[in-house]
């Protein structure tokens, strides 16, 4: 928005002024009334507008004819230039008077922020207007009927206010001329008009974060220029109309966060200039249709929390602009097709939480009669249909060299172990949680000098963390939880510089807590954002004075480890805390008094440890379960003390 308003700025400043009479005086009132209904202008960007001056000569934001006549009104709240950025508001409402500006071809009120109240039906007069900016206000009420007459109506922006009620079907049918349409971050209900089909110049048609309803109408189909169409973030139901497939100039398509139902239809394959395709968080169906193969300029296809089922399509293999692929949260059955190592743009691949496993689906179309002998014959096998296993991942990934992102978790992959050649990948993150590895560690880990992220969480994996985890120095958050690693943390732990989050929890390490708080810091990195060790064997007490890694920490997760000791004084140091949970861990002694006051607190717990006297008085709102099992705490949220302390 900020972009096409500023070129229209610097147009009006570029083009040489044209030779006009003074100010119309039809024209000269009808702004000093706008200017009247406007309660506060902190930039003073209305303070050239004096009753004696000339608008047309001496009024910023205005532009005249020959005739004396205004033909622009610019006042927004967000200008930039050369060496500035001017951001600010202004608050009040329109005044019916500005319809009087019949000479008007653009008017520009946007990201004023605190304009308010109604669109006047008189806007309707406003018949030679060609872009209309409103948006980012509190403007409320309906779009005025009258807006049919607005014929010559080009850019229409009432993004981001507090309007309402049902887009009116007269008004679509009169855009001929329209070629972008904002109305997103409003409150519209109802069913989208099926007149909007009529609106044949359209370009960009942006919808999203409304309260729509209804179906997307068929005719929709027939918006041949559009390029850009976000339905996103609404309550629209029905199917996807396969009329959408007529769309060969759209580039970007989200219907995402909506309650749409049914199968893609196959028809997308004629999206031929698609580049952004979202379908995500909604109740899709059925199977990816292969002729999604036949998107020449894709680059981003995000699928993901749907009911989507089958195979993965072979043909996505076909699409060599792919940069993302986000197909969690499905039932994908099968394996990774080996396809997608042709995708050698590739950075994301998100399958996560499907059914992924390597079996080959039992049915076939005309099988081999069942008394057929197929001994050590897997292209038999084959023609029988009978299930199988292949490589849930395969080898030809290896081949992804652009690839950051490789997000296979909670998947039946059955893998044991992660194959070698994950080794070649130059991966940011890996994620491979509770896809059936077991043993330990894989080695090649030890030299992945790129990955940030690594979650094998949920797993089989034994032993102890290695010496050479110390070698992952650009680890920025570590899950390892749920899994059955034991022994103390290794030293070389300390050399973890950069990370920020670390989960541990459902282990059985064991040895002293301190080495985890220890570690070494680079620079603003490396300071710890989350800390989960829950459910060890690690021992104490806790002493924790002025460790760098621990100066920002917001979720400090301890229970169930028999630290024991006191909880130190120190702790209270971090004003970052929002959440400390410490129970089970055999502590003693008293709480520290502004452990309980920390700013940014909302969750605490240290119940069942051997804690004594008055519980701190605090203004957060803490349940008694939190500190229950230490039979020597008393007060508020607990019982009073009947001694005192």
């Amino acid at each position: 928005m900020e972009i096409y308003t500023l070129s229209l700025i610097l147009l009006s400043l570029i083009l040489p002024p044209l030779p006009s009479q003074a100010c119309h005086p039809i024209d000269h009132q009808s702004l000093l009334d706008f200017k009247h209904k406007i309660t506060f202008d902190p930039s003073n960007l209305l303070h050239s507008w004096t009753p004696q001056s000339d608008c047309c000569k001496s009024w910023n934001g205005i532009v005249c004819n020959s005739a004396g006549r205004v033909i622009n009104l610019t006042r927004s709240g967000l200008v930039s230039g050369d060496d500035f950025i001017l951001d600010t508001s202004m608050s009040g409402t329109l005044s019916p008077s500005l319809s009087n500006l019949t000479f008007l071809q653009l008017l520009d009120l946007s990201n004023l922020k605190d304009l308010s109240g109604p669109i006047p039906p008189q806007f309707g007069k406003l018949s030679r207007l060609t872009h209309l900016f409103l948006d980012s206000n509190k403007f409320s009420g309906s779009i005025p009927v009258t807006f049919r007459s607005l014929s010559r109506l080009q850019k229409l922006y009432l993004s981001n206010n507090m309007f309402n009620g049902e887009i009116p079907s007269v008004v679509f049918k009169s855009f001929k001329s329209l070629s972008e349409i904002g109305l997103s971050g409003n409150q519209f209900s109802g069913n989208i008009p099926a007149s909007i089909g009529e609106m044949i110049s359209i370009t960009k048609l942006d919808f999203h974060e409304n309260n729509l309803t209804g179906v997307i109408p068929d005719t929709i189909g027939r918006l041949k220029n559009v390029k850009f169409l976000d339905l996103s973030e609404n309550q629209i139901t029905g199917s996807i109309p396969e009329s959408l497939g007529s769309l060969s100039e759209l580039q970007l398509l989200y219907l995402n966060q909506n309650q749409l139902s049914g199968a893609i239809p196959g028809s997308i394959g004629g999206l031929v200039s698609i580049q952004f395709f979202r379908l995500s968080e909604n109740k899709l169906t059925g199977v990816i249709p292969p002729s999604i193969g036949k998107l020449p300029k894709i680059q981003r296809l995000i699928f993901e929390n749907n009911r989507l089922t089958g195979r993965l399509p072979a043909t996505i293999g076909h699409l060599v602009t792919l940069t993302d692929i986000y197909f969690s949260g499905n039932q994908f059955t099968g394996s990774v097709p080996a396809s997608f190592g042709n995708l050698q743009n590739l950075q994301t691949l998100d399958l996560s939480r499907n059914k992924l496993s390597g079996r080959i689906p039992s049915k076939r179309a005309n099988p081999v009669h069942e008394t057929t002998t197929c001994v050590g014959s897997r292209a038999c096998q084959a023609n029988l249909g009978l299930k199988g296993t292949s490589s849930p991942i395969p080898s030809q990934l290896a081949k992804l060299q652009n690839l950051q992102t490789l997000d296979l978790s909670f998947n039946p992959l059955n893998l044991t172990t992660l194959p070698n050649w994950f080794s070649k990948l130059k991966l940011f993150r890996l994620k491979m949680a509770k896809t059936g590895l077991q043993g330990r560690l894989p080695g090649f880990l030890s030299w992945s000098s790129t990955i940030s992220e690594l979650d094998l969480s949920s797993n089989a994996l034994t032993g102890e963390l290695p010496h050479w985890i110390g070698n992952m120095t650009n680890l920025s958050l570590l899950n390892l939880s749920n899994n059955r690693f034991r022994n103390p943390i290794p030293p070389e732990f300390k050399n973890l510089s950069l990370l920020m989050d670390l989960d541990l929890h459902s282990n059985n390490f064991s040895g002293d807590i301190n080495t985890i708080f220890k570690k070494n810091v680079e620079g603003p990195l490396g300071h710890y954002n989350s800390i989960d060790v829950s459910y060890n064997s690690f021992s104490g007490p806790i002493h924790i004075g002025d460790e760098p890694a621990m100066d920002s920490i917001v979720s400090l997760v301890l229970s169930h480890n028999p630290i024991g000791g006191i909880i130190p004084e120190t702790l209270s140091n971090g004003n970052g805390f929002v959440k400390i949970l410490i129970s089970n861990n055999n502590f003693i002694g008293k709480i520290p008094k502004e452990l309980l006051n920390l700013k940014n607190l909302k969750e605490f717990d240290v119940s069942r440890n051997r804690l004594v006297g008055e519980i701190p008085k605090h203004n957060v709102s803490i349940p008694a379960s939190a500190f229950l099992g230490n039979p020597g705490l008393c007060g508020t949220p607990l019982p009073p003390c009947k001694h005192s302390f």
